[in-house]
């Protein structure tokens, strides 16, 4: 089959990397893609969202699967853009527009969460002309506090504030200022959850599902988690402190009750659950739900599957995911992002990225980097991700932090610290 990604990071260059393994595959584009994909399928200059621009290459090009990476086409509604008579025969890995409103509105997720007793921090939601009132509640709550644009913020929209005064100002200056632009024309305030992150990632047809490999990330830009949230800087899978005891948990509270979920609220859902868990005293509780795959974690989470990973989403098709079976490496796996020096605020493009090919035992996931008269160029403020395999995952880490050192661009910025708190 001929099958076509969309979108350009590191998770698009994963998904890459576990679908040309398939003896399925014919044939693998990526839109608009990245140097990295570019050695191992056909890049295509499409915009995500334009979807017009895309029927058009999905019809000429007999394309049976489209796999969305990031959330923008999901919340713009692709999967039901192709359920017209000329385009449904097209298996779309992402759900509806319904239900790509769990990552799209944070107050949706809550009132889903709580409608389906799925535990999570204590809530409410407010628009500017409840200004006063969520400085109320900011003063029933203990700090330190937490204030979550209701809307997409490319990751960069929660803020975890430690003074009351700090958190209102913050408060206003998302719903008076826009802050973070329209997604924080509403903002939901919750309690502070203290514990251990971890997120869990579901393949599900709507109406079985598969869990896969779990993973932690790390997303402030610097060490000992400092400094300002970026789309993430590393990830680790397995997460070494959970058991078979908190995987049990995790599906029996959170897992089967979202799924069961999608079916009672009619919401069509075929693709990738992501769900960013805090595990607070053994026990886990939903900070929040994305509905593709996330990035780092994708760099972790899939070079883990073993079996053929595009067959599990071409049983999607005919909702004989239950059929499948997943097979998950035993290996840990880690990843660590290289970034543009001044990443997340101003960073320079262009730079010429050499040495990959002296990797050895790891992979280079590509990220931001495009290809510039023969010459791989960053393209973007996370640049490129090393995965590494190993026994646990301070040996993966070894072999990750000795192939970054065979790296060089200017400025070139990476944690040294990634899995310190394990």
């Amino acid at each position: 089959m001929n099958v076509l990604i969309l979108g350009s990071g590191g998770r698009e260059h994963a998904f890459a990397y576990s679908v040309i393994k398939s003896a399925l595959l014919t044939k693998l584009f990526v839109a608009p893609g990245n140097a990295g994909t570019h050695e191992i399928a056909t890049n295509v200059d499409l915009g995500i969202t334009d979807f017009p621009a895309i029927k058009i290459f999905v019809l000429e090009n007999n394309i049976s699967m489209v796999i969305v990476g990031p959330e923008a086409p999901l919340v713009e509604g692709i999967y039901d853009y192709f359920q017209t008579e000329e385009l449904k025969h097209v298996n779309v890995i992402g759900p509806s527009k319904q239900g790509a409103v769990l990552e799209g509105s944070k107050e949706f997720a809550k009132e889903f969460m709580k409608r389906n007793k799925v535990p999570t921090a204590a809530y409410k939601s407010f628009t500017k002309e409840a200004l006063l009132e969520g400085m109320a509640f900011i003063d029933s709550l203990k700090p330190p506090y937490v204030l979550k644009a209701d809307g997409l913020a490319g990751g960069k929209g929660v803020l975890i504030i430690e003074h009351a005064d700090e958190a209102k100002d913050s408060l206003e200056e998302m719903l008076i200022g826009g802050k973070f632009g329209a997604a924080s024309n509403k903002v939901v305030i919750e309690e502070f959850l203290d514990g251990i992150e971890m997120s869990v990632f579901v393949l599900t047809d709507g109406k079985s599902y598969k869990i896969m490999p779990n993973a932690k990330d790390y997303k402030r830009i610097g060490e000992g988690d400092t400094g300002l949230n970026t789309g993430g800087m590393g990830a680790i899978s397995p997460v070494p402190f959970v058991d078979d005891v908190l995987m049990q948990k995790i599906e029996a509270r959170i897992i089967k009750p979202t799924i069961e979920g999608f079916a009672k609220e009619n919401i069509i859902y075929k693709g990738f659950v992501f769900i960013g868990l805090m595990i607070v005293n053994g026990d886990p509780e939903v900070i929040e739900y994305n509905v593709r795959m996330g990035d780092p974690e994708t760099e972790v989470v899939l070079p883990r599957i073993s079996s053929d990973f595009l067959a599990h989403l071409h049983a999607f098709a005919k909702a004989e995911l239950h059929k499948e079976i997943l097979s998950i490496d035993p290996r840990s796996a880690t990843t660590v992002m290289c970034v543009a020096g001044g990443y997340p605020e101003g960073y320079k493009k262009g730079m010429e990225i050499t040495g990959i090919e002296k990797i050895e035992d790891s992979i280079a996931f590509h990220a931001g980097t495009a290809l510039k008269e023969g010459r791989i160029v960053s393209n973007g403020g996370r640049v490129i991700a090393i995965t590494s395999y190993g026994e646990n995952f301070k040996q993966a880490l070894k072999s990750t932090y000795l192939n970054i050192e065979k790296l060089h661009f200017d400025t070139v910025y990476y944690r040294k610290d990634i899995g310190f708190d394990l």
